[in-house]
């Protein structure tokens, strides 16, 4: 019993003996006893006292669903992209950025040098008409018995860059790649006339020269006069001119021999 002794000493010494709790009560019913205990400034007896309807707050009914939150707010309908349906929706063609009604007044533009060209409408990145340009001079230059479709797309890729560069170094507004591939494309088409012309006979005669030399001044003409049109370059149509003249010389050489 000695080591207890010891371990009891090291312990907090207190007046406190188990014998107390057996006098202690306490009444938590709130019966209002003799006993009766408050804890932490709360008197446990005053719980059964009254209370003034008025000073209650009334429970409202769920009147909702489970899993199913009633909403206080309408959901929009959703809006449609294009139309109300699907009669209100744009053409294809018209999405593509492809007008017939502006290829046709392109086309007229090229075939009559004399006319004005309008503006708006060649500063259009059209590249519809220009690649069938490319590929109906490249099918007359194969019923000549010349397969040229390399020589043709290459050249006509470093001729409008070329074109590129040079306009926008003249110009004030600029010009995109675009434009400048659509007009020299649109302007391709009295070439188509001269391969044709190629298929029937030949042009190595003087006959031949004089009308490739007609050819070539038609395009040109016509390439520069657009240009200047568009990009309001007035007093310069035949700086402009002599570049487009070489490039449409080559492929008029493609055609002649």
């Amino acid at each position: 019993m000695s080591g207890f002794d010891n371990l009891n000493s090291g312990f907090y010494q207190t007046s406190y003996s188990i014998d107390d709790q057996s006098q202690q009560s306490y009444d938590y019913g709130g019966s209002g006893g003799p006993y009766s205990k408050q804890y932490a400034g709360y008197d446990y007896s005053q719980q059964g006292r009254f209370v003034p309807a008025d000073m209650m707050q009334p429970r409202q009914p769920y009147t909702g669903q489970i899993y199913q939150p009633t909403q206080s707010y309408a959901a929009a309908p959703p809006q449609p992209f294009f139309g109300n349906s699907f009669e209100e929706e744009p053409p294809l063609l018209e999405e593509l950025g492809i007008n017939f009604d502006h290829i046709w007044q392109k086309t007229l533009t090229v075939l009559h040098p004399l006319k004005v060209a309008d503006g708006s409408i060649m500063n259009e990145t059209d590249l519809a008409g220009p690649m069938v340009f490319c590929l109906a001079f490249g099918a007359t230059l194969l019923l000549a018995g010349k397969i040229q479709f390399g020589y043709v797309y290459g050249i006509s890729a470093i001729g409008c860059l070329g074109m590129f560069c040079l306009l926008n170094l003249m110009s004030m507004t600029g010009v995109s790649f675009g434009c400048v591939a659509s007009v020299l494309g649109y302007c391709l088409l009295p070439m188509i006339l001269l391969s044709s012309f190629a298929v029937i006979f030949s042009l190595q005669g003087m006959v031949g020269i004089l009308l490739t030399a007609g050819i070539i001044g038609w395009c040109s003409f016509s390439a520069s006069k657009i240009f200047i049109s568009a990009l309001a370059m007035d007093g310069q149509q035949l700086l402009v001119a002599y570049p487009c003249a070489l490039l449409y010389g080559v492929f008029a050489l493609i055609s002649v021999f």
